[in-house]
């Protein structure tokens, strides 16, 4: 058995013009590593927006985390099945458009996969057996999370449901951190959670040349978009897995059957808001390639790779032109 971590996305980094700097900042936190790079007159110019910047993702982090028991999305997790919970503002919205994307992908996309979710260890290679599963497959349906608009509440339908913000989160993240360095005047800069990212503007004159990884090498590249002021997301079964007699197990959960979806190896969508980014390509990997793209092409400003079970690479009708 092993388990892995690796990132999904490469960004070329090509030379720039010398008038001003790239600034960095790397850390660990939402459970991957974030970065933060921009372009900036100085380090005492770039020193406080990469500060405000990884601020912003400790601040989400702390009520979006099920691993804390003191954050906003544990409380509902707790109580939601007893009781309306009544949650910020954020917290709604975001769990609002989490189950708007569940209409739109047919239940594919669905925050309650937690319900079985959370009884993998993908660093420990444990999965639950099908007992397990057949016990507690029935919290896993997006429709069991009732939202009440004017008293800003969450409340669960059924006992043993949870919601987990994982195949949304990390996107969203990206997409505030960015929003708050534009608006601190940032013209130039990207913004990494695993395989999430935000690019903002370009990359000092040139586009951002991004490369889509292959699978099975993480120096190897299937194929390079030239970006700008997009985000492009990355689900792909080699990010968090282990390997049991030959099968894999991975952290994409088929909220169907609990257990790993199949029939995909990655799936990266591009698009203007990486909340979405990051949600469809979940949505993607688990409808599979024919159904995946169908959702994409009717999906506006939307795009996608898919890299199915056999190697084929597959691209969303706006990439073909493109």
């Amino acid at each position: 058995m092993r388990c892995v971590r690796a990132f999904a996305l490469f960004i070329v980094l090509f030379a720039a013009p010398a008038h001003a700097e790239w600034y960095s900042d790397a850390r660990e936190k939402m459970g991957t590593k974030v970065e933060i790079q921009l372009w900036a007159d100085g380090a005492a110019a770039a020193g406080p927006l990469l500060a405000a910047g990884m601020a912003e993702f400790d601040r989400i982090e702390s009520w979006m985390s099920t691993y804390r028991e003191d954050s906003e999305i544990s409380r509902v997790n707790r109580l939601a099945a007893r009781e309306p919970v009544r949650v910020s503002a954020e917290l709604y919205d975001i769990v609002r458009r989490s189950l708007e994307l569940s209409v739109l992908s047919e239940g594919a996309f669905d925050i309650t996969f937690d319900s079985v979710g959370r009884l993998y260890d993908f660093r420990a290679g444990v999965r639950p057996d099908a007992g397990a599963i057949r016990e507690n497959l029935p919290g896993i349906d997006w429709r069991h999370v009732v939202l009440d608009p004017a008293a800003s509440t969450i409340r669960f339908t059924r006992d043993g449901t949870r919601i987990n913000l994982g195949g949304i989160g990390k996107g969203y993240a990206c997409e505030r951190v960015a929003d708050l360095l534009r608006k601190a005047g940032v013209r130039s800069g990207r913004v990494n959670a695993g395989g999430d990212t935000r690019l903002i503007g370009n990359r000092a004159g040139q586009p951002w040349m991004v490369g889509i990884r292959d699978p099975d090498a993480d120096d190897r590249w299937v194929t390079r978009l030239a970006l700008e002021d997009e985000a492009i997301s990355t689900a792909g079964d080699y990010e968090r897995f282990f390997d049991e007699d030959g099968v894999r197990y991975h952290h994409i959960i088929d909220p169907k059957t609990g257990d790993s979806a199949r029939g995909v190896r990655s799936v990266t969508v591009i698009g203007p808001d990486a909340t979405m980014t990051d949600g469809l390509d979940n949505a993607v990997f688990i409808l599979g390639p024919e159904r995946g793209l169908a959702l994409i092409d009717a999906t506006p400003g939307y795009a996608a790779v898919v890299i199915d079970e056999n190697h084929n690479v597959r691209f969303s009708k706006a990439l073909q032109s493109r």
